[in-house]
């Protein structure tokens, strides 16, 4: 009797750790959320954002309000600098522009002993540490207890005027490499999950000197930005990315600064840039 119970015990034992592996696995993705990802149709094709509300609270409220009015669709993007920003919205001082109401900063967020994130380095040129939280990057000062989101290539933020807290409707995608130096000055509430090959198509305007001005008629237009929980299920794009705050990342990560592949015969320093540590991203549909 003794042998047949431990042998039952042994066997549930077994099928739970099972079941805990198998979620483990499963918790190395995350799924996005359909009323948090907004879906944009450029003509050339389709861009997937996620946004950040436990970051940009304000500002992802007022761009989804935007999104949900319309207020986005056929739009242009009218600022776009080859390896700096694709920035976008409706004509400045048109009706659209004006009804828009200013938003206040929310550069950074304040931090605690208990906070935590998935470190990636100590001091890099513009912050004590960088990491990752949520799959979104960001950099901490616990020396100030702030924190705040990164200008890594994909993120999208909102342009402002010459005032901190003169933000409106107007928005602008990274497409070149970091531009760390807008960091707390600007609002990042969120990134692009899919399609950045579609940003990076977008057209520029912004031309060499004695080169012939791009004719506004071919700027980019925005087709439609809708959020994606407001899609036709049967043309949503569902999306899962990497959980940064699970131990496999980390352990990515170690792998990543210690280079140990075959190619690199000769091993650079062990550091990451926070804007060059990938977050992979899988299609679900």
């Amino acid at each position: 009797m003794k042998i047949i119970v431990i042998l039952a015990i042994n066997i549930l034992l077994a099928s739970f750790t099972a079941f805990a592996d198998n979620n483990d696995l499963e918790n190395e993705w995350r799924s996005l959320d359909a009323k948090k990802t907004v879906l944009l149709t450029l003509p050339h094709g389709k861009v997937v954002i996620e946004l950040a509300p436990q970051f940009s609270p304000a500002h992802v409220k007022q761009f989804i309000k935007l999104v949900k009015s319309g207020h986005y669709n056929g739009n242009k993007f009218y600022r776009v600098i080859d390896g700096f920003v694709a920035q976008g919205g409706p004509e400045d001082g048109s009706p659209a522009d004006k009804s828009v109401p200013l938003i206040k900063m929310e550069g950074d967020f304040t931090t605690d002993k208990n906070w935590q994130f998935t470190k990636i380095q100590d001091n890099d040129l513009f912050a004590e540490q960088t990491g990752f939280k949520d799959g979104f990057s960001l950099a901490h000062n616990p020396s100030e207890k702030k924190a705040w989101l990164t200008h890594c290539p994909g993120v999208i933020a909102m342009a402002r005027g010459n005032e901190a807290d003169s933000a409106s409707s107007h928005f602008y995608i990274v497409n070149g490499q970091a531009t760390r130096y807008l960091d707390r000055i600007m609002t990042i509430f969120g990134r692009v999950v899919y399609g950045m090959n579609n940003i990076q198509a977008v057209t520029r305007t912004s031309v060499i000197e004695g080169d012939i001005p791009v004719n506004k008629k071919d700027f980019t237009p925005m087709i439609s930005m809708q959020m994606m929980s407001d899609v036709p299920k049967e043309q949503q794009i569902l999306l899962q990315v990497q959980n940064t705050e699970h131990p496999a990342y980390s352990e990515m990560i170690v792998k990543r600064k210690k280079r140990e592949n075959a190619f690199f015969y000769k091993k650079p320093p062990p550091v990451l840039d926070v804007c060059q540590t990938p977050v992979n991203v899988r299609i679900l549909k």
